[in-house]
């Protein structure tokens, strides 16, 4: 039986994808690389280290240590700077009907994000009071696709893994939900979300009635 739900943030509550884009793209293009929207969505749901690994071995360069964390601070803030405009309306479609839906049925929610901003964004978009728990990349030594990240949230509500169920739209996310030993709803197409149980292009279609 399902006892509580865990979301994801980035195309799940809300969308900064492009954001991470853009601020990527700028970074790749000062290493002569042309960061393409197909190479963003393999970086999707993955940390922000190892994106920028990624995103070095595709274009065949390599930093210092040090260039390589002033790189990662650089992207961030170009990132922040975008994030500091969101409101509510940022929102994407039917996450406040499903979080009041929640609440109305006293349905536990944690958040578990692969983003170390995902305090700031929930902020801005009017949900920091939504959740019973929240994981980000602060928080954990392994990033999707192992489940620490589930695990965590798991544990911080109180409720064993095999009753949790997780809102995913990364094939990392889902990964690491179903190696934790948890259910998983992609938001996606199931061709890019393979193993998950359900698949969902928003949270509005989520039917609680069958909830279980």
């Amino acid at each position: 039986m399902i006892q509580a739900l865990i979301l994801d943030l980035d195309g799940v509550l809300c969308d900064t994808a492009h954001f991470h884009y853009r601020a990527w793209k700028r970074l790749a293009e000062s290493y002569g690389y042309a960061l393409t929207y197909e190479n963003n969505e393999a970086l999707k749901g993955v940390s922000r280290v190892d994106s920028l690994k990624r995103i070095l071995q595709w274009a065949q360069t390599d930093l210092s240590p040090e260039q390589f964390e002033a790189d990662l601070v650089l992207k961030n803030n170009w990132y922040l700077e975008m994030v500091e405009q969101m409101s509510e309306a940022d929102r994407l479609p039917g996450v406040g009907a499903f979080v009041q839906e929640a609440q109305r049925r006293q349905i536990p929610l944690a958040l578990g994000s692969a983003s170390k901003n995902a305090r700031l964004v929930l902020e801005k978009i009017q949900l920091s009071g939504a959740f019973q728990a929240i994981v980000d990349a602060s928080q954990i030594l392994n990033g999707k696709p192992h489940p620490e990240t589930f695990l965590t949230a798991a544990q911080l509500l109180g409720t064993a893994p095999e009753h949790c169920l997780v809102f995913e739209d990364s094939l990392a996310g889902i990964q690491a939900a179903l190696s934790g030993g948890m259910q998983a709803i992609g938001i996606g197409h199931a061709s890019d979300l393979p193993g998950a149980k359900l698949h969902l292009n928003h949270l509005g279609e989520y039917d609680f009635a069958d909830f279980s």
